[in-house]
């Protein structure tokens, strides 16, 4: 695989990019077109992202990919029930040794190689109840999906009652995380709904732009602490989870909230805990953690 303009950004593109290789990856191993899925009755399915966690490493982290990078990707679907799935992927440099085997849950949970990038999607099978809503979204099992024969995931890997906890809490860190200090006060902002770059064809709010608005969100943030947008570019993802916990019409206004916390011991390095919700209705749309090394300013003379 070669890096393209189209998948390496300071933004959502890689995001987007592996969920796509999520949906071709469920497509093959379920033999049926994920893209065309309906239910049993003719309306149209989407195999919804319900879970997106993504572990970035020393050669490979979500905004380090450039223009021309040579990575090696693994891919492997597992079963998770009559209406969802979970895929693993890796992604290495091309020219790290690496065993042509299935990836193993063992490598991604317990023991990840250190120059890889490892994601994890759990989707979830959803039709609208209601024609044109994007509000009640209800769990169906197309016919032809095919999941009997998929390998199971060890339930010690399952990532059901972890998420399950932060849509019940609105968090995903329930308790500060240890070795951290809060960084200030709760900081609260507003986001409009941007029909040209968060709907996607489906007319769903698009799975990778609940990356961007968390993105938008903590760039804000970082401005008002005086930090710069080339910082925020060289920012180094370490650790991300999101949980999906809801859809939005257009015109939806969200209320998203940032807790942070630094490192007692490693300098630069923080969490941002974040919440999304509808503004009108207070209504838990998504959650997400993310701990991430800040990049130190440079002199002005290498910017």
């Amino acid at each position: 695989m070669t890096v393209s303009p189209g998948m390496c950004s300071g933004g959502s593109l890689i995001f987007g990019r592996i969920g796509d290789w999520t949906w071709e990856a469920v497509s093959a191993a379920c033999g049926m077109n994920v893209h065309a899925a309906t239910t049993a009755d003719g309306r149209p399915a989407y195999l919804s992202f319900y879970y997106y966690r993504v572990r970035g490493g020393r050669a490979v982290h979500p905004h380090g990919l450039a223009f021309g990078d040579e990575l090696q990707v693994c891919s492997r679907v597992f079963q998770f029930g009559s209406q969802s799935a979970l895929t693993l992927h890796r992604l290495a440099p091309a020219e790290l040794d690496l065993p042509a085997e299935p990836l193993d849950p063992e490598e991604v949970y317990e023991r990840p190689h250190p120059a890889c990038l490892y994601a994890e999607n759990f989707n979830r099978w959803i039709a609208r109840s209601s024609p044109g809503s994007n509000q009640r979204l209800s769990e169906v099992t197309p016919p032809d999906f095919a999941y009997a024969d998929l390998p199971r995931l060890p339930n010690d890997f399952s990532p059901r009652t972890p998420v399950g906890r932060a849509r019940e809490a609105g968090t995903f860190y329930s308790e500060p995380p240890r070795g951290f200090t809060a960084a200030g006060p709760v900081h609260i902002s507003e986001y409009t709904l941007d029909v040209i770059r968060d709907i996607n064809g489906a007319g769903l709010v698009y799975f990778a732009s609940y990356f961007s608005i968390f993105d938008t969100v903590l760039l804000r943030l970082w401005r008002s602490l005086g930090r710069s947008d080339e910082q925020f570019l060289r920012r180094k993802v370490i650790n991300q989870r999101v949980g999906y916990f809801g859809n939005a019409d257009p015109g939806a206004v969200f209320t998203i909230s940032v807790n942070r916390w630094h490192s007692r011991t490693a300098p630069g390095l923080e969490i941002a805990d974040m919440a999304m919700r509808e503004a009108t209705t207070n209504r838990l749309l998504a959650v997400t953690g993310i701990e991430l090394e800040a990049a130190p300013v440079l002199p002005q003379n290498l910017i």
